[in-house]
């Protein structure tokens, strides 16, 4: 229902969204879909003849697809000068040509110089292989310091939303504050007032740790801030969520028991989290969004399916179109 919303708010608006590697039966298939129904302008990457064997293999019309082959690109030559600046001291210009030769880094430049409004990858490139591209050329947003993900976990008319399940490794205080900020701000975007619990092992000071530390620091810093959004912690992940925990260990709380955003200690616990949830919790699992660029630009799992592709496509185009 949320990317059924989503579609209809975009549809017709023509934005145009380029995909790092449109030679992949999954990406190819979502394209299809999403130019049929009108909902944006999809940009399949890669070099033409591999397309279009991929197409005729799996039974893909591509008939007003537009395909751009970073070997055969017009303006090939202007975006190499506007990267080696881009990249001053750090890479020559021979460097720069191999880059992007990549689709990757070719595909973000396409951005950068407005011939795309955003950008998915991940299908088959790691993570790093497209955030990378995405800081050195794209960056921060103005008065964001780091980029950050978020999952959003839906099910039914419910969403939930946990970061930074894809990105940060080991967070300091400083960079969870941002994140927390980040993720409110996505929430919000997508209608949900957020409510926002930083989550330890424990709940309020009952253990100790570098974890339960950084935590209640961040919190702390939170909490001085003039925010117009509910954050409280440090708790574990029942005291957020079950309202009878709550009462227990955390009663004059606003956030413990109606916690509805969620910031990890660490990639690791915010990785396992989120799949748990989908996995084994029945709830869909959109993402992972990334927070704090200057541009829409997306990671997929590599493990995505055709109809993930879609919806987190759409995704992509709503925060270009809607500013989400």
């Amino acid at each position: 229902m949320i990317i059924s919303k989503l579609a209809e708010r975009i549809r017709g608006k023509d934005v145009r969204i380029v995909f790092t590697e449109g030679w992949d039966k999954r990406v190819m298939g979502a394209a299809v879909r999403l130019a049929k129904e009108n909902i944006l302008k999809p940009v399949l990457l890669g070099e033409k003849e591999q397309i279009e064997a991929c197409a005729k293999g799996n039974g893909f019309d591509l008939t007003g697809i537009e395909m751009i082959a970073p070997s055969e690109f017009a303006d090939k030559e202007a975006m190499i000068t506007k990267m080696v600046e881009l990249r001053r001291g750090k890479m020559s210009r021979e460097a720069v040509a191999e880059a992007l030769s990549h689709t990757n880094y070719f595909g973000t430049m396409l951005v950068k110089m407005g011939y795309a409004d955003g950008l998915l990858g991940g299908a088959t490139y790691s993570t790093a292989d497209t955030v990378r591209p995405a800081l050195q050329l794209v960056k921060t947003a103005p008065g964001q310091s780091i980029v950050s993900s978020t999952f959003i976990l839906v099910k039914g008319n419910e969403q939930l939303f946990m970061a930074d399940c894809a990105i940060n490794r080991d967070p300091n205080p400083d960079e969870l504050v941002e994140i927390a900020i980040q993720t409110a701000d996505t929430a919000r975007k997508f209608g949900v007032e957020p409510k926002v619990a930083m989550l330890s092992y424990s709940s309020f000071g009952s253990a100790t740790g570098h974890c339960v530390a950084k935590m209640d620091e961040a919190t702390t810093r939170l909490k001085r801030m003039p925010l117009d959004f509910d954050v409280d912690g440090e708790m574990q992940f029942d005291c957020a969520v079950v309202p009878e925990v709550a009462a227990l260990k955390a009663p004059e709380s606003k956030v413990a028991g109606h916690a509805n955003t969620f910031i990890f200690p660490n990639l690791s616990s915010g990785n396992i989290g989120y799949k748990i949830a989908a996995r084994l919790g029945g709830w869909e699992a959109l993402g992972p969004i990334l927070q704090g660029l200057n541009a829409p630009i997306n990671d997929l799992s590599r493990g995505a399916n055709e109809e993930e592709i879609y919806k987190m496509a759409i995704v992509t185009a709503a925060q270009k179109a809607l500013g989400i």
